[in-house]
């Protein structure tokens, strides 16, 4: 599922869904894809993917119906182009925030990729109040599918711990910004992604929320509590 698959699906209105399996590991992030994923995220800012990672990951993602998206390190060209090459079906780059940045972006994609630029999702974070102050300017540009509100770092931006405890909601304040950043990308007629846990998607996607970021650890994380459970039941 190339990128511009997922970009048809979005403009239909239809939600996309993508799913970090938290490893290097082309065979998890195939499962995924297989037990429902439209497609998984590849983060090369906080983890361990490589290029190889990423061009082996991409080619067996496709061959079981989805897409991969990479995260680079930085909005810094040279490595957008490189991901590009290395066969991401997106691109998703954080910290970027204004509408100078946006278009940089989208000018990388399109330098790497002349004559296939169309079949990569370009994917712009937003992760700052002043991200979220300079969206208008943002909204404007051309070329950009998704504009995405990281909670993580907008909530270390704004003064708070970038994840709350464990099945906890995110600060008020937190929550609030992300509406107010949605708010702004759909009344552009934009498509809004954010991180969404399984409890929180309900509430996101009534604002109108498209792109669903989500955790696999989590899902891992209860399944085993209630193994551990259970056996401990039956002792």
């Amino acid at each position: 599922m190339s990128g511009d698959v997922l970009r048809r699906k979005l403009a239909s209105g239809a939600n996309v869904t993508m799913f970090n399996p938290h490893h290097v590991s082309s065979g998890l992030a195939a499962r995924l894809i297989e037990l429902g994923a439209d497609s998984v995220f590849l983060d090369c800012e906080h983890g361990t993917w490589g290029f190889d990672d990423v061009r082996a990951t991409g080619q067996i993602a496709r061959s079981v119906g989805g897409s991969a998206i990479v995260r680079p390190h930085s909005h810094e060209r040279p490595v957008i182009i490189r991901y590009l090459n290395a066969g991401a079906d997106g691109i998703m780059v954080p910290m970027v925030e204004t509408g100078e940045q946006a278009r940089a972006v989208v000018e990388a994609v399109r330098y790497a990729l002349p004559s296939d630029h169309a079949k990569r999702l370009v994917v712009a974070m937003v992760e700052t109040t002043a991200a979220i102050d300079n969206l208008e300017d943002m909204l404007c540009v051309d070329g950009v599918d998704v504009f995405f509100i990281g909670p993580g770092d907008l909530s270390q931006d704004m003064g708070f711990a970038p994840a709350p405890p464990f099945g906890e909601p995110r600060p008020a304040e937190v929550l609030t910004k992300v509406a107010e950043a949605v708010d702004k990308i759909r009344t552009a007629g934009k498509v809004a992604g954010t991180l969404a846990t399984l409890e929180e998607i309900p509430h996101w996607r009534a604002k109108g929320v498209q792109f669903f970021y989500v955790h696999s650890d989590p899902f891992l994380r209860l399944g085993l509590t209630a193994v551990k459970s259970a056996l401990a039941g039956s002792a």
